[in-house]
């Protein structure tokens, strides 16, 4: 699950010809460090979704205020932590987001004993760390070399993030969910104990560590006022509804994979066994990333992505109609079809908006909080009318992506070189 930071545009721009002469292989590495973290942070949710509705008796809808809570801090964090990173730069800003994922898992120790709402509130702190990671370490990437290499640079970064969503389920599956009956809340405290115990030694080690001091600047001359850009661009408008569609698809599907495989008719897998599937979802997503590089070289954007809705809309009904192995790989599969769709939807929002390409790229950015809100609205579905047909909610939020590909096949005329 890697999100494309508002500030990128701006900071591939301060990539200068002296940064090829200079080896940032060291900063890079160190970086692509946090990408992994914060993806096998992320993943944990799924994980630890159907613990926390079993230890507290939640419906599905108070289980998925782990997700709102989790993704409305990109609503909510978002332009306030990228002031701050164009304050205090990259380097301090990783070390401030760092410092506050840390103390949001050092959080989940007392709320093992305090109740469910701790847990809401330290997943938020989380978040927010996780947030300001983001906004730094997305362009730090982008201007850790020549800006001809910066694409290149940070897909390699975002696929250690894949890697992280994929190990993560697994790695929660073993720590959270291997004696859930026995452990109960008290199954949370060791690993998030020991990530808090990662996170603070990386935000040391970021403290410490002989950077690059590359400056996050933003021209705020350079801005347009969003009502004009809207208005003078409807096609972002449509792109922040397809993010929002996306990321909120995405998020719930991964959510619920572990009760939908315990379905009896599906494959009535236990709850920590059910955890380990999670991971081909998440590394369906990581494998379709390169392999939708390759593609996407000669087949033109709108088009991949119309495809990819329109396959990823009759996996999931062939998961809700379905039963058996039929309909357990099929909602898996569905990580493949989410692959390309971030960037691609990204990249057609921002086409030839020129300066105000920052303010939209924030714009698109806020409408990650669709992983908020979606999965509350499938869990409101799950208690009414069960677990597999609440996935036809997902199925629903592809619609409008198809559509965004098909309406805009054309938009880059030319195919990639």
């Amino acid at each position: 699950m890697a999100f494309i930071n508002t500030s990128q545009p701006a900071a591939a721009a301060q990539a200068t010809p002296a940064a090829a002469s200079t080896s940032y292989s060291g900063a890079l590495s160190m970086v692509t460090m946090l990408f992994f973290m914060w993806g096998m942070i992320t993943a944990l949710n799924d994980v630890l979704i159907p613990h926390l509705r079993a230890v507290y008796t939640l419906s599905y809808v108070q289980a998925m205020l782990v997700q709102s809570c989790f993704f409305g801090a990109y609503f909510l964090i978002s332009l306030p932590a990228g002031a701050l990173v164009r304050r205090i730069g990259y380097q301090r800003g990783v070390v401030v987001g760092l410092t506050t994922a840390g103390i949001g898992c050092l959080m989940f120790y007392p709320a093992a004993q305090a109740g469910f709402g701790l847990f809401l509130a330290a997943l938020f702190v989380l978040a927010g760390g996780i947030t300001t990671l983001q906004v730094a370490a997305n362009p730090y990437v982008t201007v850790l070399g020549p800006a001809a290499t910066a694409s290149g640079r940070l897909t390699l970064t975002q696929g250690f993030n894949s890697l992280g969503t994929t190990v993560g389920p697994v790695v929660g599956a073993w720590l959270i969910l291997s004696d859930a009956t026995s452990a109960g809340a008290d199954a949370v405290k060791v690993p998030y104990l020991l990530l808090a115990g990662t996170l603070l030694a990386l935000a040391g080690a970021f403290a410490l560590a002989k950077l690059p001091q590359v400056g996050a600047t933003d021209d705020a001359g350079e801005r347009t006022p969003l009502r004009q850009l809207v208005r003078s661009h409807p096609r972002l408008l449509f792109a922040v509804l397809a993010i929002f569609l996306y990321v909120g698809a995405e998020v719930a599907i991964g959510s619920f994979i572990v009760n939908f495989l315990g379905e009896r008719h599906i494959s009535g897998l236990s709850v920590a066994s059910a955890a380990h599937y999670v991971s081909f979802y998440w590394g369906g997503a990581m494998v379709g990333r390169f392999v939708g590089a390759l593609v996407m070289r000669r087949v033109r954007a709108g088009l991949a992505l119309a495809v990819s809705a329109a396959m990823a809309v009759a996996l999931v009904l062939v998961a809700v109609l379905g039963s058996g192995p039929v309909a357990m790989w099929a909602i898996l599969a569905v990580g493949l079809c989410n692959a390309i769709m971030f960037p691609t939807i990204f990249s057609m929002g921002l086409h030839q908006l020129g300066a105000g390409a920052g303010q939209a790229a924030g714009l698109l950015c806020m409408a990650i909080v669709g992983g908020a809100v979606v999965p509350v609205g499938q869990g409101m579905l799950a208690d009414i009318v069960g677990v597999q047909w609440s996935f036809l909610l997902p199925a629903v939020c592809y619609l409008p992506i198809l559509w965004f590909g098909a309406r805009y096949v054309n938009l880059f005329r030319e195919k990639a070189a």
